[in-house]
């Protein structure tokens, strides 16, 4: 299928995939800060089926996963690329990375589910004894407020508003389409396979990260041998936003444990992509 993306830079391409709800502009906003940092890297931000601009598709998260790897197939050549992912997308990165592990040449997985459980099953910081800094949610949209004051570690209106920023200049989507996903397909079914990604792969996670937590992130490190696992201390679910600094400190590390291929004479530059391109 086709699915809309956007491109910055030549040299070694990086997969980045937003989470659930959001499109490529919130994970652009989170990575380009950080991987822009670095000369080399083709960054690539998809819109996952339903999202963004990309058309509904498959009615699950395994057609998901099969229609980004048939992207990396089509316009990425096959790889291997580095993946990143966020939140759901992050989810979708583990997944390709246990299928096609000669294709992901590392793996970064930012506040990522590693099983897609109900909330009530899924472990979770305990909720803050405190409401927060007084008016801390006032200056953002009032839609955003009672998600914000569960999904954000790092409780200010500074953070809050950056947070709002990048979820308000998101496009909406296919709701039905994603509604349909969430209640019928949205789980792998191989989300418990017991294949290893033994590539470069770094889990981050937010100490008050109160919708994908950070306990069963953990847990999953048996299956990335190669992996570095941080929690990083007031963040939710917005570490990029909340803690920029140590996102950013963490990011360059796994970058950095990796080789770069040199690139061949060509000179950086920026390509947006508003549909796909097949070849």
């Amino acid at each position: 299928m086709d699915l809309a993306w956007d491109e910055h830079g030549q040299g070694e391409p990086v997969l980045c995939m937003h989470g659930f709800g959001m499109d490529r502009s919130v994970m652009a906003a989170a990575m380009e800060p950080v991987l822009g940092l670095r000369p080399g890297l083709r960054r690539i931000y998809v819109d996952l089926p339903g999202h963004g601009e990309s058309p509904a598709g498959p009615p699950d998260s395994a057609g998901v996963a099969d229609a980004v790897s048939a992207f990396i197939s089509g316009p990425l050549g096959g790889g291997p690329v580095l993946l990143a992912g966020w939140s759901y997308g992050g989810y979708i990165a583990a997944a390709l990375a246990r299928r096609r592990p000669a294709s992901v040449s590392g793996l970064l997985l930012i506040c990522a589910g590693d099983k897609l459980l109900p909330p009530g099953a899924r472990e979770l910081p305990e909720p803050p004894g405190e409401p927060g800094p007084e008016h801390w949610l006032d200056d953002v949209p009032a839609g955003l407020r009672d998600h914000l004051a569960t999904a954000i570690g790092n409780r200010t209106a500074g953070v809050a508003q950056r947070v709002a920023a990048a979820l308000t200049a998101s496009l909406p989507g296919d709701e039905e389409y994603l509604e349909r996903l969430r209640s019928g397909g949205y789980q792998l079914p191989d989300e418990g396979d017991a294949a290893r990604y033994a590539g470069p792969a770094c889990l981050l996670t937010g100490r008050q990260d109160r919708i994908g937590g950070y306990a069963d992130q953990f847990r999953a490190l048996g299956a990335f041998p190669a992996a570095s696992y941080s929690v990083v201390h007031e963040a939710g679910h917005y570490l990029p936003f909340e803690q920029p600094a140590a996102f950013r400190a963490l990011v360059l590390e796994w970058l950095d444990n990796r080789v770069t291929p040199v690139l061949q004479g060509r000179r950086p530059g920026s390509v947006r992509r508003p549909g796909s391109v097949r070849r």
